[in-house]
């Protein structure tokens, strides 16, 4: 039997799952760049790295889960819940430059209102049902918003790269979308072949993917051992309005740049795609959730009718 161990840690699911294999149904052009001949890994080659880059991500916490009695006696699910997002700046030094910190109760509107207590107040946030899956959207959606908010500080640098696919409204010039884990395969199978080819700091060339907003997208390899064919793989997104010719040379540069800020499995347990930045971004924007145990204890509190 032949196999190998996934860098991530399990805590974390896996970055690459059974659907990563399968074709995305997104209508997608593979030949913007080259034709299907000349399909193959690209080397960033003497590409001059980016100078000052900004890392955008967000954090999620559940305080509490909650039950909600309306005025008809019907009791629906909810979540109390933390999140921050936060801008790193990165020219040579690394400094955080924006973070904002909010908590929401997610819950259907019937009989739900915001929460005050002493140690956080949780604004409502309603949503369409209480299965958690949709209150767990919902939650995600929300710190994406704050993630939208707070990218405005990032002023003055080359790019801006944020977690994942890039959101409606976030397609803005200068705006990559970076995503870690994959959850579908877009192009034809010659794409995934290719990938699984990568060398550490190759690309593969650039696809067209249609959507509401159309994208060009290209996978990279990071710096790993390369246990399997997609170890250390993250694929990058940038809004499809300038010419190809263009967005090539930036992939160029962000493939000199970005194998750069790559994790090592000792320090991260999702490296290498967690990349540096964003793991100290991450660490701080932790911290400024406050207290777990003490918001829980202000929560039970304010359940009882007081003010925590």
């Amino acid at each position: 039997m032949r196999f190998a161990v996934e860098s991530w840690s399990p805590d974390y699911g896996s970055p690459t799952d059974a659907a990563a294999l399968e074709a995305s149904e997104r209508q997608v052009d593979p030949w913007v760049e080259h034709d299907a001949g000349r399909w193959g890994p690209l080397a960033s080659g003497a590409a001059e790295p980016l100078g000052a880059v900004a890392f955008v991500d967000g954090v999620r916490r559940v305080e509490a889960n909650v039950w909600i009695t309306d005025a008809e006696g019907q009791v629906h699910q909810g979540i109390c819940a933390s999140y921050a997002a936060g801008v790193v700046r990165c020219d040579g030094a690394a400094r955080v430059v924006a973070a904002a910190v909010r908590r929401g109760l997610f819950a259907p509107a019937e009989g739900a209102a915001p929460i005050a207590t002493r140690h956080g107040h949780f604004d409502l946030h309603p949503t369409t049902a209480d299965d958690p899956d949709t209150l767990s959207l919902r939650l995600q959606q929300a710190m994406g918003e704050l993630e939208a908010e707070v990218s405005l500080a990032a002023v003055d640098v080359d790019v801006v790269v944020v977690d994942g696919p890039l959101r409606l409204g976030a397609h803005r010039p200068g705006f990559v979308g970076y995503v870690k884990t994959h959850r579908a395969s877009y192009g034809p199978p010659l794409v995934r072949d290719v990938v699984t080819r990568l060398a550490p700091g190759e690309r593969t060339p650039m696809l067209l993917i249609d959507g509401p907003v159309s994208r060009f997208s290209w996978y990279l390899r990071l710096p790993c051992a390369m246990a399997h064919g997609w170890d250390g793989v993250v694929r990058l997104e940038v809004p499809a309005d300038r010419p190809v010719a263009e967005t090539a040379a930036l992939a160029e540069r962000l493939g000199a740049t970005l194998p750069r800020f790559a994790s090592t499995p000792h320090k991260d347990p999702r490296a290498p795609q967690n990349l540096v930045p964003i793991g100290g971004l991450e660490r701080e924007l932790r911290h400024r959730l406050g207290d777990a145990p003490l918001l829980l204890r202000a929560l039970r509190t304010a359940a009882t009718g007081q003010v925590a």
